[in-house]
This record gives structure tokens, C-alpha cells and sequence, in this order.
């Protein structure tokens, strides 16, 4: 257990801003968001504050500003190598703006052949870990157990059956619906001796987790592992697909540029080594800094510290959410293993849609949530037991622009930052709720679902604006 966990809110930019309610009250911001993104840490601000006087460009530049820029910029890759146990004489890191875009340049500069193009992932993977995949090679979808958790049964099956043929494994290290973290290195034994290699995206996992990629000569061993610093407390824009070396030192890189050339003339080009090879264009030196940072920021805090207070604030979650009846919790529900998840709960209210719940929570609380199937539509049809009839009907409702009737849930996850009392503030509100005591009249928009108060609009110019002093 932390000592002092109000010294984890003190790293934070913006955790007790004040927002306002449909009441005509200004409130502290709880943020029950983090797994979309974390807010800012200070000490990133800082970092890059202090960084900005030297900011230049990178790679041969002669003048100082440049060469500090190109190594501040080699450092914060070695950063993010030493985070999630890389070998720089087997690994690369390559940068990018997000793990969207790592799992997009992977799966364009994976090695698939005629004979081995076969991708096993799991049905709980983010959509960023599935369509990408469905473009580059022959996809099968690996079956779920009903309470959300991989079907490793039918990864074994899956494995004998597409036997010689399946190059590579992807899988979400933990999910950004439930919570569940998959057992990856074991995943990668049985991969690995199948002749397949094994990617891990690992957005959501390494904030709340230490993550070991580990030597190729180990079986556990991972070969890819992608990250995105906007869920890491440094959101400027930075995502990092950290992978073997020999895989990008072959082939042609997925965008073409400068900075990724050791020589062209009009008929050649002879391309960089990884992992310059796979950044073409100026790079996002700014935001390489701020993930680096972040990441040894969470270090300095240590991952077990971290992984500690989130499983407290879970259990206590979970705890409390149990009293309370018409509350439909999917996933693991069980306080007893907080430990072995991540503080990710997605729920339901009986009585009120998602889309509502949320409305309300946000204007008339000042909770932060987030709603709706979270990127992760099949996964979370699954866990609502949404059958085809239904998904067809929803889907037609959708290409005819009204979203009303959209399957969903309201998802609330922690940060190292958030405290207890942010729980009891969310167990109070949807008591409340319950009672309806809540003061809006809510109208739905049909095209996005969404609600809002009636006859109430927020100046969003009077928080901030662009060009302005505020």
C-alpha cells in the first residue's frame, strides 16, 4: 500500500480544476477516463519547458541546438528500450504518433509469405489491433470464454490448425473493456514453438504494469511491443513500436521520405538501417522527450507502486459497487482478484442507457467516464450477448444516421493518481441517479447517440481559447 498517494495527484497538471455543473456549481474534475488517456504529469511539462530553448532539428544538423536535439532524441529512444527490457542488438524502436499507427506500419512491414500468412488475435482486441491485420493477412479470431477471458483452448486449436501456416500472434496485453490482462509470455511459449512470432499492444498494459520483453533466446520471449505515451501521462502526440531488429532491417519501409536514405540517385535508393528506415519525415522530437520522461517518471514512482495502489483502488471499486442493486458489472467482478487485472470496469445501470448515464454523470456531477463499445465493438457485443438478429438491426439503424440504439456500457479506470474518495464520489453519484436525483431535462441527439441538458450550452471560450491569455 502507498504512504502518500496524495503525492501521485501532485505530479498532475489539472487534477483539481474546477469545471461546471448544470446546477450553476463549479466542481473539482473527477477523471474516471484514464484508459483513454491519462492527463499530463508535471514533470513532463517541465521536461519540455526546459527542452523548447534547444528544440531543433534532428539528424545532421551541424549547429548545437540540432546536436542536442539529435541526442536528447536518441536518448528518449533508449528510454523507452530500457522500459520494456529491449536489446538494442535485437530490438529497434521505432516512433510514431500513436499505437494506431505501430500496429498499422507492423502489420505493412511484417514478412508474411504465400505459405505463412495466417494472424491468430483475440476477439477482445482494440480495433487498432484487429483491422489493421485484416488488410495484411488471413485473420482468425480467437474465441472468448463468457466471462470475457481468451479461450486458450481454442488458441491451442488454432495453432494445431493452421499448423506451418500462421506467422504471427497479436494480442492485447490487457483489455481496454475489462481489464483482463493476458498471459502473454505464456501465449508466447506455445507461438513461439509453433514457428510463430508474437506481437503484444501493449497501450494499455504499460501504464499500470512493468512489461519484460526478454532475450530471443527465451521462449517467453516477446518480438513486438507497442506503446502510446498518451496513456502514459505525456500526451504530445507519440506512439512507440518497439520490435526485432532483423525484421525492419529487411524490405522497403512502408512510407517513403526523407531521413530513412543513405543515398538515392534517380534510378537506386539505398535505404537506412532500423529504425531510421521506418521514420520518414521530421520526427516528433518534442514528443519523444515528453514519453521519455513520463516513462521515467513511472519508474522513479516503480511499477509495483503503481500496480499496488490501482489494485487497492479496484478492489474498494468493486467492493462497493456490490451494494448497489441494478448495477451490471461485466468482466471480472470478483474484489478478491483486483490484484490480477487492470482498474478498468465497464458497467450498466438498470433504467438507463449508457449514453444517459454518462450524460448525466459528466454535467451534473462533474465525472468523467467514458461510453459506448470503446473501439472494441466485437469484444463488447460479446460480453453484452448481443446476438447477430440484433447487431444486424442496430447496424442498419446506424447506415440510416441514428445511433440511439447502440449497444454500450459506461466504463470508469484509474490512474496512479486517483484516490478513494474519487470512488466514493462515483458510488454517491449513481445512487443519486438511482433515486433521480439528477436536475436536466436530457434530449438525444440521434446521429451520435448522445444527450444533453436541455437549454443549457457551455461557452467553452470562457475556459479557453486560442490566441488568448487565459
Amino acid at each position: 500500500m502507498l504512504n502518500t498517494p496524495v503525492s501521485f495527484r501532485n505530479l498532475i497538471i489539472g487534477a483539481d480544476t474546477l469545471v461546471p455543473l448544470l446546477d450553476g456549481r463549479k466542481v473539482p474534475y473527477i477523471n474516471l477516463d484514464n484508459a483513454a488517456s491519462t492527463p499530463a504529469m508535471l514533470p513532463v511539462q517541465q521536461a519540455v519547458d526546459r527542452f523548447l530553448q534547444y528544440y531543433s532539428s534532428v539528424h545532421r544538423g551541424t549547429g548545437f541546438k540540432s546536436q542536442l536535439s539529435t541526442h536528447f532524441y536518441e536518448e528518449a529512444r533508449k528510454a523507452v528500450m530500457r522500459f520494456v527490457g529491449a536489446n538494442p542488438a535485437d530490438h529497434a524502436c521505432i516512433f510514431s504518433k500513436n499505437s494506431t499507427e505501430s500496429l498499422n506500419k507492423l502489420a505493412r512491414r511484417f514478412p508474411f509469405t504465400s505459405q505463412k500468412n495466417v494472424v491468430l488475435l483475440s476477439t477482445m482486441e482494440h480495433h487498432s489491433n484487429d483491422l489493421p491485420w485484416r488488410a495484411a493477412a488471413n485473420v482468425v479470431h480467437l474465441r472468448l470464454l463468457p466471462d470475457g477471458r481468451l479461450d486458450e483452448g481454442d488458441f491451442d486449436l488454432q495453432l494445431e490448425k493452421y499448423a506451418g501456416r500462421v506467422a504471427l500472434v497479436t494480442i492485447t496485453g490487457a483489455s481496454n473493456v475489462t481489464g483482463i490482462i493476458n498471459p502473454v509470455h505464456r501465449l508466447a511459449v506455445k507461438a513461439h514453438a509453433a514457428g510463430a512470432q508474437i506481437a503484444v499492444d501493449c497501450a494499455q498494459l504499460a501504464p499500470h504494469r512493468k512489461v519484460s520483453m526478454g532475450s530471443l533466446e527465451d521462449p517467453a520471449h516477446l518480438d513486438y511491443v507497442i506503446l502510446s505515451a498518451h496513456k502514459m501521462y505525456a500526451p504530445y502526440g507519440t506512439g512507440a513500436l518497439v520490435g526485432r531488429r532483423d525484421t525492419f532491417a529487411q524490405g522497403e519501409p512502408d512510407l517513403r521520405g526523407g531521413g530513412e536514405v543513405e543515398i538515392v540517385t534517380v534510378d537506386s535508393v539505398l535505404w537506412s538501417e532500423p529504425p531510421e528506415r521506418d521514420e520518414a519525415g521530421s520526427p516528433n522530437v518534442v514528443g519523444a522527450i515528453a514519453l521519455a520522461e513520463a516513462l521515467v517518471q513511472l519508474e522513479k514512482i516503480g511499477m509495483d507502486a503503481v500496480a499496488r495502489h490501482e489494485a487497492e483502488l479496484t478492489e474498494y471499486a468493486l467492493k462497493k459497487l456490490a451494494t448497489l442493486p441494478g448495477v451490471h458489472i461485466y468482466g471480472d467482478a470478483d474484489p478478491a482478484t483486483a490484484r490480477d487485472r487492470l482498474g478498468v470496469i465497464p458497467l450498466n445501470l438498470d433504467g438507463f442507457s449508457h449514453f444517459l448515464l454518462a450524460a448525466i454523470l459528466g454535467h451534473e456531477f462533474g465525472i468523467g467516464v467514458r461510453n459506448g463499445c470503446f473501439c472494441a465493438h466485437p469484444y463488447v457485443l460479446h460480453l453484452l450477448q448481443v446476438d447477430d438478429r440484433h447487431s444486424e438491426r442496430v447496424r442498419q439503424q446506424i447506415l440510416q444516421h441514428d445511433r440511439r440504439e447502440v449497444p454500450g456500457m459506461v466504463r470508469i479506470s484509474f490512474g496512479l493518481y486517483n484516490e478513494k474518495s474519487d470512488v466514493d464520489a462515483f458510488i454517491s453519484a449513481l445512487e443519486k441517479i438511482q433515486r433521480g436525483e439528477f436536475h436536466g431535462t436530457y434530449i438525444q441527439d440521434p446521429r451520435s447517440g448522445e444527450f444533453h441538458p436541455q437549454a443549457w450550452e457551455i461557452r467553452f471560450e470562457d475556459y479557453f481559447d486560442l490566441g488568448g491569455d487565459r
